[in-house]
């Protein structure tokens, strides 16, 4: 990072008004990135292909020619397939390569006897099992992922490539234990002798080349003992609510025809639902990362650490509500994360232009020199320091630093002087000054009027002599606060999402970007390495649009009551979704391919040239087939001249790109190029014309343009410190997205208040895939609103925002259709967008057990024999399918039980208002305020669990609880009243109600708040008892005298 500086000082500065770039702070300058060097290289490991003896380039199959090099194409001969991956021919021995089984068979030249029986090669991997790599669906491909270093293609190479430092990294029982695991499966193989393997001192070596060449991931498909049962009773499932539908279509309750047709309407509607949810869960998997062998192959001693370089955002709003002190650790965590520090760089957006956050950065950056060496010193997890003191564990497990407890008591003393200096901070911003905020400097502060302000930008660390402590460089800190004007769109947290990827693309341009919320802190220093095991792998890498992690929570009470913790949704139906193309974007804790973001589609697979027969003359292909290939090539060609075709990026550099107007300014204006194509040849006019259209596509932005065509990242040449900055200004001006295809087809996509699941759909359509990555170790940590009223409000926005995409153009529905998007996948993101609409069949279906109660009627006729079957063999099939799932989740039964609650609970309040709010917003244009979520609680622990908020969200569930409650105490009423007949069909309506009244049974804990003395169980069935008991009370009356003897009636006639 300090090679590549960027002025630290306060910037600001407005294109829409013409204002000036104001600096508050000195200047420094900027070096561009280094661009990375295209070089022909292999296809299955990615190493540079090398040359023969001869010196001409080394060609594994001369049938189809695909790019191998020749370790690779040993190793495929020695433990592979023997055959080439792309056209599966068998590979020809080539001289100065070992015999293996089948060679005899070649009539081939190639009679050397060089390394014809070697005692040891170096391409021996430690498993066989295990080390062939897999394709991204799982498939067994025959090769090993290699390193990139094209010279370490034996065992000998590696013992002077100064890999020893990597063994520290292995505890040494671990370590012992696996070099003898290796030791004897290369005994076995009688690649080594066992004396012989006793006495070399480079078997360890020996053994990281080995571990170096070995995928950096697996895929780990669930046991077929636990997932056959479980399909099998899916399709069960299937058949039997199948026949159950038809009994009950074709058995109407004739004495309730209109509760009889509102229940079957609502199950037909709960079936459809449940096949959206159940077989996108069909084919769930698991996934494994190597991070020794990723530093094996990218971190070698003495050489460039090659890890690709990675931008953080934070996004935050209101630091009122998103206290500072949390934005605070979640920085920190950042900065301290385990990754170089040159290939780090934290952006923080503040879309609330507050001078609280720009402050609290400021102190952040100075007690962060502090905290990172501490940090990375005695390697401590979690790096927040606020969830690390507050942690009731050993924290002196495994700690062997002499002087640990000594600077954690001083670090624990700093930190909480720090909590301090937030604290006032926060104080003082209670109470706006009637002139407005005030900078140390004395000038006023730009974001006074947070509707109307410049565009602001702030480096804090990363530039020159922003060191640690210890005198060691710091990952960047970047404050950046988009303009604001009246009369524009910003399009709230998407809008300031998609600032922040220009931004970062002009000041640092990282290949890869994590999106963190501000409230998400990272709890796993190595979370960037397990997403680069997946980013950087050569095979699948290249096609993967984003690596989601699961969200994981703090401070949630310890039996989870309205199922803030989503257990079921992230470790269900995440994991069956990447089995088929990969988990959805779920708005944080995701690490991005930039490329996938700007609207490019994913590399296509080259296809083995189709086979052709000679023995037809050649005017014969000319006539028939050559006219349509040349007017295919011809619209080709039309096409990208006109630049509409962007799903494949233009053959343009940056450098070819940013034209030099004499000191370095970039050329080419959207003017110049509409007026100035009279004088150019064909080529040059193509050329503009792209040009042309990139500036259409990106915005009008010659730097950020060229950075979109650097696919490893990097700055373009020749920039300086007074060009970044102001195309920094530039590309966050409210108007730059103005005619763009910003939040159509390029960022976070506009149109929902939901743009995380409307962004990663439109990437699923293009054909890319993601991966879900599940460490042992949560990745990142946040915190939920565990208020029953804040929970409920949450809920409501995301199912506002998937109301919003049904009925938008990008509805799962009907868009895409013939593009890429997999059938279980649209499944899937269909499920995403209807499920609210579920809310008025749950409704309707929990009050009908009510209705039936107090009148008296059931929509289900007298049960035959066949039709009990049926009834059994759904709630079995129910059972089962719940059972089974759990078994292959690992999910516990309460979190599922907990689950299901809260879909009752969330059904018939937030999902029933989001249907209408939906309805008005988008047809009648009335629109509904976004709410932050609250991030902080109450001091006391679980505190705000019993705070009691009033909104009309609790009107329809309470009304639901009531009416069932009282038509459980009628129905009993009328069964005493009307004799021991009427119990039997009352314990079909009685089971009913109180299914309803189960479900929605942490609604009425909420709405009793805390009870110190008797729980709100207890309370319940108080009521329900009492009145039961009451009825009976009367119906019995103990204490009336009873008459004996024949009973009197008057007969009417005068006796």
């Amino acid at each position: 990072m300090a090679s590549n500086p960027v002025a630290s000082g306060l910037i600001t500065g407005s294109d829409s008004r013409e204002e000036p770039y104001v600096l508050h702070g000195a200047d420094q300058d900027v070096t561009p990135g280094r661009k990375a060097n295209q070089q022909k290289i292999c296809g299955v490991c990615g190493d540079e292909i090398g040359r023969r003896e001869d010196g001409e380039m080394f060609v594994a199959c001369h049938h189809c020619q695909f790019p191998v090099c020749r370790p690779c194409y040993e190793y495929e001969r020695s433990d592979g397939n023997q055959c080439c991956p792309q056209c599966n021919t068998r590979y020809k021995r080539h001289k100065g390569c070992p015999r293996v089984p089948g060679d005899e068979d070649d009539n081939l030249d190639c009679d050397d006897f060089e390394d014809e029986f070697p005692t040891r090669t170096g391409i021996n991997p430690p498993d066989r099992s295990s080390v062939f790599a897999r394709s991204e669906n799982g498939d067994h491909n025959g090769y090993p992922g290699y390193t990139t270093d094209p010279a370490l293609s034996t065992a000998e190479n590696v013992a002077h490539q100064g890999l020893d430092g990597e063994k520290e990294a292995y505890e040494n029982a671990e370590w012992q234990e696996r070099i003898e695991k290796w030791k004897i499966r290369q005994e076995k193989r009688g690649l080594v002798t066992k004396d012989a393997g006793d006495k070399d001192d480079g078997e360890e070596d020996e053994f990281l080349m080995a571990e170096a060449r070995q995928p950096l991931w697996r895929k780990v498909p669930v046991s077929s003992s636990k997932i056959s049962p479980y399909r099998i009773v899916i399709v069960l499932r299937l058949v039997v609510l199948a026949f159950f539908l038809r009994f009950r279509i074709l058995t109407p309750a004739m004495d309730a025809f209109p509760l009889w047709l509102i229940s079957v309407i609502c199950e037909t509607w709960f079936a459809f639902s449940w096949i959206l949810d159940q077989f996108p869960k069909w084919n769930p998997v698991n996934r494994e990362t190597y991070l020794d062998r990723l530093s094996i192959r990218f971190e070698r001693e003495g050489e460039p650490n090659r890890l690709s370089p990675v931008d953080v955002f934070v996004s935050t709003v209101d630091p009122l509500k998103e206290p500072p002190i949390i934005t605070a650790n979640t920085v920190l965590s950042i900065l301290s994360v385990d990754y170089p520090v040159d290939k780090v760089s934290c952006y923080v957006s503040d879309d609330g232009a507050s001078m609280l956050l720009f402050d609290t950065l400021s102190v952040t950056a100075e007690f962060a020199r502090r905290w990172v060496p501490f940090c990375k010193k005695h390697s401590i997890e979690p790096r927040a320091p606020e969830f690390y003191f507050s942690e009731k564990i050993d924290y002196l497990k495994d700690k062997v630093e002499p002087t640990f407890v000594k600077e954690r008591r001083a670090m624990k003393r700093e930190y909480e002087e720090f909590k301090v200096q937030i604290n006032s901070l926060v104080a003082k911003a209670q109470k706006k000054p009637e002139e407005g905020w005030v900078m140390q400097d004395g000038t006023p502060w730009p974001g006074n009027n947070t509707r109307d302000h410049p565009g602001m930008i702030q480096v804090y660390l990363g530039s020159e002599g922003a060191l640690d402590v210890e005198g060691k460089e710091l990952p960047r800190l970047v404050y950046v606060s988009r303009e604001k004007r009246p009369g524009y769109q910003h399009h709230k947290k998407a809008g300031a999402m998609n600032a922040l990827v220009r931004v970062s693309a002009v000041l640092t341009n990282a290949p890869f970007m994590l999106n963190l919320d501000c409230d998400h802190y990272i709890n796993n220093s190595k979370a960037i390495r397990e997403a680069m095991c997946f980013l950087m792998d050569p095979q699948l890498g290249k096609k993967l649009c984003y690596v989601q992690f699961p969200q994981r929570f703090d401070g949630i009470d310890r039996h989870d009551r309205y199922a803030n913790r989503n257990i079921v949704f992230f470790d269900i139906n995440m994991r069956g979704l990447d089995g088929i193309q990969g988990p959805v974007y779920v708005g944080t804790g995701c690490v991005f391919n930039r490329q996938a973001l700007y609207g490019y589609d994913p590399p296509v697979s080259q296809k083995r040239p189709k086979m052709t027969c000679d023995c037809w003359p050649s005017w014969c292909f000319c006539c028939c087939c050559g006219g349509s290939r040349k007017s295919k090539s011809k619209k080709k060609t039309e096409t990208s001249l006109l630049g509409n075709g962007f799903s494949k990026k233009k053959k343009m550099t940056g450098k070819n790109y940013l034209r030099k107007k004499g000191s370095g300014g970039p050329v080419f204006d959207l003017e110049e190029i509409e007026e100035g194509l009279e004088g150019y040849d064909e080529s040059e006019k193509a050329s503009l014309m792209s040009q042309k259209n990139f500036e259409k596509r990106f915005g009008q932005s010659p730097v950020f343009i060229a950075s979109t065509l650097m696919e490893d990242g990097g700055l373009p040449e020749g920039m300086n410190s007074n060009s970044l900055i102001k195309e920094a200004i530039h590309v966050i001006s409210c108007g730059y997205e103005e005619k763009t295809e910003w939040g159509k087809e390029i960022g976070w996509i506009y149109g929902s208040v939901t743009e995380d699941i409307l962004t990663g759909f439109k990437m699923h359509c293009r054909g890319w895939k993601s991966v879900y990555c599940m460490p042992k170790r949560p990745a990142f940590k946040g915190s939920a609103p565990i208020n029953l009223s804040d929970r409920l409000h949450q809920v409501l926005r995301w199912a506002l925002g998937s109301v919003e995409i049904f009925l938008s153009r990008h509805c799962p529905l009907w868009y895409a259709y013939g593009g890429k998007l997999k059938w279980l996948e649209r499944l899937a993101y269909i499920n995403t967008i209807v499920y609210p609409f579920t809310s008025i069949p749950l409704l309707a279906y929990c009050t009908i057990p009510a209705v039936c109660l107090l009148t008296g009627k059931f929509i289900i006729p007298t049960l035959n024999n066949l039709a009990s079957i049926w009834f059994l063999a759904l709630f079995l099939s129910i059972i089962a399918t719940g059972v089974l799932e759990l078994r292959w989740s690992n999910v516990s039964i309460e979190d599922w039980w907990r689950n299901e609650q809260f879909w009752v609970i969330g059904g018939v309040s937030a999902h029933l208002f989001a249907v209408f709010q939906g309805l008005l917003k988008v047809l009648a244009g009335v629109d509904t305020n976004f709410t932050v979520t609250s991030k902080a609680a109450e001091d006391t622990e679980f505190g705000e669990l019993y705070l009691f908020k009033w909104t009309t969200l609790l009107i329809p569930p309470t009304t639901l609880i009531i009416i069932n409650m009282v038509g459980v105490v009628a129905g009993v009423s009328d069964a005493i009243n009307n004799g021991y007949g009427s119990w039997g069909p009352l314990f079909g309506k009685l089971f009913f109600a109180f299914w309803v009244i189960v479900h929605l049974y942490p609604f009425l804990k909420g709405l009793m708040g805390r009870q110190n003395r008797t729980p709100t169980i207890v309370v319940l069935w108080s009521i329900l008892l009492a009145s039961i008991f009451s009825l009976v009370w009367v119906r019995i009356d103990p204490f009336l005298p009873k008459q004996t003897g024949p009973v009197l009636k008057p007969c009417g006639i005068e006796c």
